[in-house]
């Protein structure tokens, strides 16, 4: 399926979504995905999801981070990328939003940290507040991005509590 179709119908339609670390080869699809969902998240940062950002994508964030990448159908259609405990982005495909796509992105990283995550995301990204509030994460400070001059919420979603003692 290439980059232009559509992404298969909900709709009557069995969907299978597979969580897998970043290769390599996936860059230049991911590249894409990016520029476009970031483009659609960010539309108040003059230049998102081109030229210098994208390189720095590239050339930093995908080698330095622990990356995953959710496929439905064999496509790729998100990234996510770890840094610790750390969600340092999370970019969903715009055709497959709202399908469920970066909820099981998120799952997945709690899972690999215990439930205990952190994230910073743009105050003007008002949807993927809501997105992360739902997912059980809560504003923990703010700061100015440097790079954009735009506010950024800090997010943390508490570790999962451990097994229950046993009743004496």
């Amino acid at each position: 399926m290439s980059a232009a179709e559509d992404l298969p119908s909900v709709h009557g339609v069995e969907t299978r979504t597979c969580i897998r670390r970043y290769e390599t080869s996936d860059e230049a699809v991911v590249v894409d995905l990016w520029s476009r969902a970031a483009k659609l998240a960010h539309p108040f940062i003059e230049g998102e999801g081109e030229g210098e950002r994208a390189r720095k994508l590239r050339e930093v964030y995908l080698r330095a981070a622990e990356n995953w990448v959710a496929e439905v159908d064999g496509e790729v259609v998100a990234l996510l990328g770890l840094l610790g405990d750390e969600i340092g982005g999370l970019f969903v495909d715009p055709r497959a939003q709202g399908r469920g796509v970066g909820r099981e992105l998120v799952r997945h990283a709690a899972e690999l940290r215990g439930g205990g995550l952190r994230l910073e995301v743009f105050e003007a990204n008002a949807r993927a507040r809501g997105f992360y509030e739902c997912m059980g994460f809560a504003e923990r400070g703010r700061r100015l991005d440097e790079e954009s001059g735009h506010q950024l919420i800090v997010m943390v979603r508490p570790p999962s509590p451990g097994p229950a003692a046993p009743a004496r």
